[in-house]
């Protein structure tokens, strides 16, 4: 699975996550960036064109080289520095309180441990710093929920580890971020997978 991994599965998710009807969900998330930014799966960058210029660095969290790779033409057309900075959104390479933002998108779904990489978010945060969040999740509509439960073994052999059925605000909520608003409801595509969650955190 090696190879289907490391050179496979992040074209796949470059070509999934690239979804011109993702485009006002990733503008509506990135709103209100500001200062220094950790961005935990920053992927092949799908979110750099959003980023606002009140932004003075992001911290890149990344482990795929492939997706770096395909990220070279969004980085360099940023307006904001952008530093690769890990490979792990489950222990970032930051110091305590150094980050006045995070951006999470269609990352919650797939690290191994979301609770940890929420707290290692929550830990690099200066009070009153915000969480932005947008990803994919269980439906609240049974039938649907329950195709994506009989979907999801699947979807993690597939597509790298990414489960259809967590419930990311709840996740952000269960570590103890306030929420400013959120926004829930289907996006255009394969309804399994197009079942979107957004919102903004604030650490208290």
């Amino acid at each position: 699975m090696g190879t289907y991994r490391d050179h496979v599965v992040p074209r796949l998710i470059d070509w999934a996550c690239g979804a011109a009807s993702f485009a006002p969900w990733r503008q509506k998330v990135c709103e209100g960036l500001s200062g220094a930014v950790v961005e935990i799966g920053f992927g092949s960058g799908h979110n750099v064109p959003y980023y606002p210029s009140t932004i003075d660095v992001v911290y890149a969290i990344e482990p795929a080289a492939l997706a770096l790779q395909l990220a070279r033409r969004r980085v360099a057309a940023a307006f904001v520095p952008i530093d690769h900075a890990g490979l792990d959104g489950q222990a970032l390479p930051l110091e305590d309180a150094s980050c006045d933002a995070a951006l999470s998108t269609f990352t919650l779904c797939t690290v191994p441990d979301p609770a940890r990489a929420l707290a290692e978010i929550w830990r690099v945060l200066r009070p009153g710093g915000s969480l932005h969040i947008l990803d994919h999740g269980l439906a609240p509509s049974r039938p649907l929920a329950l195709a994506q439960r009989v979907l999801d073994p699947l979807e993690q052999r597939l597509a790298g580890g990414c489960h259809l059925t967590r419930e990311p605000l709840a996740l952000v909520r269960d570590s103890g971020f306030e929420m400013l608003w959120t926004q829930e409801g289907p996006a255009k595509g394969p309804k399994p997978w197009c079942y979107f969650s957004a919102g903004v955190g604030i650490k208290a």
